[in-house]
């Protein structure tokens, strides 16, 4: 059974999109079967995976629409390993469209259900702003991975995040929480970030992954190339950062998995 996380921050320009397909690189470097999806109709993480969104015969789109299915729509990035369930400017209308239908909000989980054998991660790169696009993504996940800056309006975001979590989990998908937060961009020589990740340790106790990605120029030189970093320059810091943060997730949802069926054991009636 696949395992859907949404990469999450109503913050933009905290690297959504670098930590979606690195870590998609890196879980696929360790073994497993990875799904990337695309929710963002710019496209940058199809194209940071080595897919030319240009030419993409189906996207995600026509998978919220139900016109295709995600086996039909995804395609194998060779170089990376893994498959992309792309996006382009044609996502951008599906905003408007899926308002008028049925079951708006549970499109692409209803379309990853019929995909749950393939893959062992889905990995979906969520829009910065609160969209129908967004919503469809936290009604398909599992979880949520926050990547954020160490920065003090970091926090802010972060806040709405908390909040829009716990209403689309009242009201949408009972399953949703936070998987972790994800230091990134990190320069352990300022006395700022430092304090806010002390912050962070201190608000989110045991919601804090210990793997940080460094602030590297590796990682982001690799999209201009169409590559991960993990797959552009592996001996990078930023890189091997990544491919440290993929085991740590295979052991997390690993624990997560031993948890949830000790609880169902012990639950009363079981």
């Amino acid at each position: 059974m696949a395992k859907v996380f949404c990469i999450a921050n109503q913050k933009g320009g905290v690297g959504k999109t670098t930590t979606a397909v690195n870590l998609a690189a890196g879980l696929a470097k360790i073994g497993q079967r990875v799904l990337l999806v695309d929710l963002d109709p710019q496209g940058n993480a199809t194209m940071g995976a080595g897919v030319d969104k240009r030419t993409l015969a189906l996207s995600v789109y026509d998978v919220l629409l139900e016109a295709a299915s995600v086996a039909e729509a995804a395609v194998r990035s060779e170089p990376c390993g893994f498959s992309v369930l792309g996006a382009n400017r044609e996502l951008s209308g599906a905003e408007m469209e899926l308002v008028t239908l049925e079951r708006r909000t549970e499109r692409l989980k209803a379309a990853l259900a019929q995909a749950d054998r393939d893959f062992d991660f889905v990995l979906i790169d969520c829009p910065p702003s609160l969209s129908m696009l967004t919503l469809n993504g936290l009604c398909a996940a599992h979880g949520v991975i926050v990547p954020m800056q160490c920065e003090y309006f970091a926090l802010e975001g972060l806040t709405d995040l908390v909040n829009t979590i716990k209403q689309v989990r009242a009201n949408m998908n009972p399953d949703l929480q936070i998987i972790g937060l994800l230091r990134v961009m990190f320069d352990p020589r300022t006395t700022l970030q430092q304090q806010v990740s002390d912050q962070l340790h201190e608000h989110f106790a045991g919601q804090v992954f210990d793997t940080v990605i460094p602030r590297n120029v590796r990682l982001a030189e690799a999209p201009s190339y169409g590559l991960p970093g993990v797959v552009f320059d592996p001996a990078s810091k930023g890189s091997q950062a990544f491919v440290e943060f993929a085991q740590e997730m295979v052991e997390r949802v690993a624990t997560m998995s031993a948890a949830a069926k000790t609880q169902a054991k012990t639950a009363p009636g079981a």
